[in-house]
């Protein structure tokens, strides 16, 4: 049997189903006014804002700070242990190489991580433009989906770690 599913929210706008019949203004919403019962524009937007200027940070900094080169990254332990690519092998050298504009080297060095990083920004965007809007944003992730997302993980790792997927090593 199936368990509930793992649910992500963001902002929900107060009322009896927001979003549903939440009364809407004709004009253009500023930062300093609301729809009733709705946080100003400015306070809505902080959460997307703060998660997208820490990714923002985090991308300059691993763009800074070359991990192609040695000493500046810890090394995966799996991989030093085992000699076994983990999914996330290749992960920092494909954020840098994302974070100057080369699009080939990332996808050479974890075509998952480019993957990731593209789902990441989409599913941004939706919730900045849900949440600017004062509707709610929820990402189901049933039981299927999970199990899904942890196959093509488990698919990933074991091609990449068998002979004929040397092309997906770091």
């Amino acid at each position: 049997m199936p368990g509930p599913p793992l649910v992500l929210s963001g902002h929900r706008a107060a009322g009896p189903r927001a979003g549903h019949n939440a009364r809407v203004r004709a004009e253009p919403e500023s930062a300093g006014t609301s729809r009733e019962g709705a946080p100003p524009l400015l306070a809505r937007l902080l959460a997307p804002a703060g998660v997208l200027a820490a990714v923002a940070g985090a991308f300059a900094y691993v763009g800074a700070v070359d991990p192609n080169e040695p000493g500046h990254y810890p090394a995966c332990p799996l991989l030093r242990l085992t000699g076994v690519y983990c999914p996330g092998c290749g992960g920092l050298r494909s954020a840098h190489a994302v974070a100057h504009g080369d699009l080939a080297t990332a996808l050479g060095a974890n075509a998952l991580a480019v993957a990731g990083y593209g789902l990441f920004a989409m599913l941004w965007a939706v919730w900045a433009v849900r949440v600017a809007r004062g509707r709610p944003f929820r990402v189901e992730l049933r039981p299927a989906r999970l199990w899904g997302v942890g196959v093509l993980v488990a698919a990933f790792t074991l091609v990449r770690n068998l002979p004929f997927g040397s092309w997906l090593h770091p």
